[in-house]
């Protein structure tokens, strides 16, 4: 009876390391940045809407172009931890604004990855592409470049 209880035991104890193991390697998802809900994308009108209503309504940036006429630019990126390797970026979208000279909404466009291609997901006005193409390439391009210790470094450190 005693050999009995201890395999029992045993059985127990493994099962129980099983089950702690397999939890332990469940994937991790981090998401970082933000992206405007489509519903107060359609608040904005192309045309009408100035620069500060646009912020007023969506929320302010990530960042801005390089001068302060340039566009938005709202960048959100999903990142996937499984286990002890290292986070692999899954997911990536960035939602450009720009504006006419003036200061009116011109054109809102959303690009994503495909293969490791910026593609672009949606555009409210088919014209010609944003005009900061480079900084898009530059924000794009830098999938897999991201390191843990990026990801977890604090400022100030």
């Amino acid at each position: 009876m005693t050999k009995t209880t201890t395999q029992r035991k045993g059985f127990m104890l493994i099962a129980g390391a099983c089950l702690a193991l397999s939890a332990a390697c469940s994937p991790i998802v981090r998401n970082h940045g933000y992206i405007p809900v489509p519903e107060d994308l359609a608040l904005l009108s192309v045309g009408q809407t100035t620069r500060a209503e646009v912020i007023e309504t969506v929320g302010p940036p990530v960042t801005g172009g390089v001068t302060s006429d340039d566009g938005l630019y709202y960048v959100q990126s999903r990142f996937v931890t499984r286990g002890a390797a290292a986070p692999v970026e899954t997911d990536r979208q960035v939602l450009a604004i720009s504006f006419t000279p003036n200061g009116t909404l011109e054109n809102i466009e959303r690009f994503g990855l495909e293969d490791g291609r910026v593609v672009t997901l949606s555009r409210e006005v088919t014209s010609d592409n944003v005009r900061d193409s480079t900084f898009l390439r530059q924000l794009m391009g830098s999938v897999g470049r991201v390191t843990a210790a990026d990801l977890i470094s604090q400022p100030g450190q």
